[in-house]
């Protein structure tokens, strides 16, 4: 930080969840429907929905993988090794995953004045209970009170932990974005997909959400698409399910695009349902969920409003950027997301302690390098410093 001049906020830390994250606050006889424990071979696991979940290898986290261990696959493995030798080195799980007093003193280390702080496992199990919508509110309900009893939504100023929302139940929706505006919450996080509901899946835009999208407009708090299990079908080419990517070894697989293929259609459907029209106080940002689907994006709003003329009150991609904010994939070229967005809506985010992000925080910085100073500021502090107060 004091090299920059400025401090630096970071859109996107995690946590990995405590033992009894989704079940301290969970009545003990809806963990069938929800999430258990079991342990099979030695090794625990998660039960979610009456199902074992093996969407992560070890969701104890202890041991785990070191912060960034797939930094260099992801800059292009030039050394061309097995992809699985990365994942080799694993470390007792550090104070900082899961306490927010380790935490601080981690941020310290890094120069990390603030950071915006997400679910791990809690981005996956909307998708494993879609069939039970009431079982995916009651789970993430009480979910979302261990997130605010260990991390708090706005801790000392600096970690601001964002509940989860799932549109599963608009009535639930709207009753706990209230709870969490009353605890102070700056964010509020959802994963981008058409949520289930108790008739079916629905198009998360159509009127019988608009309850829910006119609370978040009147009070002007910022919705977090982060990348999670979507869904979605691989319609045969891939197998389906979150922990189905490298399945028959590190091929080469669609799967390995499905996080920017749900972010593009969300979207765009949020997009031609005219979403910013309806409710002009909106703010998303989008969060390691890429950046390179943007020209396509562009391209086929401009395409939509020539031709069903009349439809957007306005070109379609000046609307877009009026409303949404961008977090690239570390890897992008950032220089052309600012080209398409930009600098004023792109933000630093860099995905620790996860595996596929940045080993430390900062080490982001170098690929700014070829920015104005002032931009560089805007992406690493003021853009998400603007996002993290609420504008009612």
């Amino acid at each position: 930080m004091e090299e920059l001049g400025h401090p630096v906020f970071d859109c996107d830390n995690h946590y990995y969840e405590a033992l009894d994250a989704f079940t301290r606050h969970l009545d003990p006889s809806l963990g069938p429907r929800c999430v258990q424990w079991c342990e099979i071979d030695g090794r625990r696991y998660h039960v979610v929905g009456g199902r074992v979940s093996r969407a992560v290898t070890n969701p104890t986290f202890d041991p785990v993988a070191k912060p960034g261990a797939m930094h260099d696959y992801f800059r292009g493995n030039p050394d061309q090794r097995n992809p699985l030798e990365f994942l080799q080195d694993r470390e007792p799980i550090r104070a900082s995953y899961r306490d927010r007093y380790a935490r601080l003193a981690a941020m310290d280390e890094q120069g990390l004045q603030a950071c915006w702080l997400f679910p791990t496992l809690g981005m996956l199990y909307e998708e494993l209970l879609k069939d039970d919508p009431e079982a995916v509110c009651l789970t993430f309900r009480a979910f979302n009170r261990w997130v605010e009893e260990d991390w708090g939504f706005a801790y000392r100023d600096r970690i601001f932990a964002a509940p989860y929302l799932t549109l599963a139940d608009v009535g639930w929706a709207v009753e706990e974005l209230e709870w969490a505006l009353d605890r102070g919450a700056r964010t509020i996080v959802m994963r981008p997909a058409a949520p289930t509901t108790a008739t079916g899946q629905r198009n998360p835009f159509e009127p019988a959400f608009d309850p829910f999208w006119a609370r978040v407009n009147e009070a002007g708090i910022t919705v977090v698409l982060h990348a999670g299990d979507s869904g979605g079908s691989s319609n045969g080419y891939a197998p389906d399910g979150f922990g189905a990517t490298f399945q028959g070894g590190w091929k080469p697989s669609i799967k390995m695009f499905a996080i920017e293929r749900a972010i593009f259609e969300f979207l765009l459907s949020l997009m031609f349902d005219n979403l910013f029209v309806r409710f002009p106080n909106l703010r998303i940002a989008s969060v390691e969920n890429g950046a390179e689907f943007l020209p396509d994006l562009f391209a086929k709003m401009r395409s939509m409003a020539r031709k069903v003329p009349g439809w957007f009150p306005e070109d379609p991609v000046e609307l877009f950027r009026r409303h949404v904010w961008i977090n690239p994939f570390w890897e992008d070229d950032v220089n052309r997301i600012v080209e398409w967005m930009g600098d004023d809506r792109v933000i630093f985010g860099s995905d620790w302690p996860h595996i596929e992000g940045m080993p430390s925080p900062l080490d982001y910085v170098v690929e700014l390098k070829e920015l104005p100073a002032e931009a560089r500021r805007r992406i690493l502090l003021d853009n998400v410093s603007e996002l993290n107060v609420l504008r009612p």
